[in-house]
């Protein structure tokens, strides 16, 4: 039974914590799906990942392309993940459902501490997996390292 992770961003940018996660989903060897709500959104996402960061390389591709599922780390709008996935990035908002956190080893759940639609949203998540009675831990990095502030 997996968990949902719920991170406020409010020190760094997606990209860069969202880099430094799936590095860790990948060192645990799972296929990850970044599941976004915005297709420009994911594309400029895809830029930014294959441009840095310079010490390493995050193999990933933009679901919709021939390879989606071989890809370790597949960036989609769809809730099926074709690269089999044991791992869901939610970014912008995008849905997770309780069934999903207990299916999958991990859900992460990236939200923009300084956008107060994105804190509804991740707010309404929270509340909504903790009826649910999923797993969930609420990670801040308001004092400028990631802490654990609450779990259910």
């Amino acid at each position: 039974m997996g968990a949902a992770y719920f991170y406020h961003l409010t020190q760094r940018p997606l990209v860069e914590t969202l880099t430094m996660l799936l590095g860790k989903a990948q060192g645990a060897g799972w296929r990850v799906a970044v599941r976004g709500t915005d297709q420009s959104l994911l594309e400029q996402l895809d830029v930014a990942l294959w441009r840095g960061p310079e010490d390493g390389f995050l193999p990933h591709g933009l679901a919709g392309g021939p390879h989606d599922a071989e890809q370790p780390v597949l960036l989609t709008t769809d809730t099926h993940a074709p690269n089999n996935a044991s791992c869901v990035f939610s970014i912008h908002g995008a849905a997770v459902s309780a069934q999903e956190v207990a299916a999958l080893d991990r859900v992460c759940i990236l939200f923009d501490g300084l956008d107060d639609h994105a804190l509804n949203v991740a707010r309404d998540q929270w509340k909504s997996l903790k009826a649910a009675g999923a797993s969930a831990q609420y990670w801040s990095e308001e004092s400028g390292r990631w802490e654990k502030k609450a779990e259910t």
